[in-house]
């Protein structure tokens, strides 16, 4: 299962979604589009916005400045992480800490 845990501007994404053997897996080739599309996004209009890592089954993202844009962003992937959830239930978790 992916565990996605969002707290403030801290990001942790970190799992397989083992829905299909690896290479054939929609829900990890989804939420990896979803989170590198966003992060390159993000880098695009700030370089020194983010500070993330990425490594297999693992994604760091940390949001260093709090712009328009990167706030947009943050938000639209967060929304579609969890439409993904709502229709893989079994494969992503997400556990939002609201402050």
């Amino acid at each position: 299962m992916i565990k996605v845990k969002i707290k403030n501007n801290h990001i942790e994404i970190k799992g397989h979604a083992n829905y299909d053997e690896e290479g054939k897996d929609i829900v990890c080739a989804a939420v990896s589009t979803i989170v590198i599309t966003t992060i390159n996004a993000m880098l695009r209009f700030d370089e020194e916005s983010i500070k993330y890592e990425q490594k297999d089954g693992y994604i760091s993202l940390d949001l260093l400045k709090s712009t328009k844009e990167i706030n947009i962003l943050k938000q639209n992937m967060i929304e579609l992480l969890k439409e993904l959830e709502q229709d893989y239930k079994s494969n992503i978790k997400i556990n939002e800490e609201v402050q």
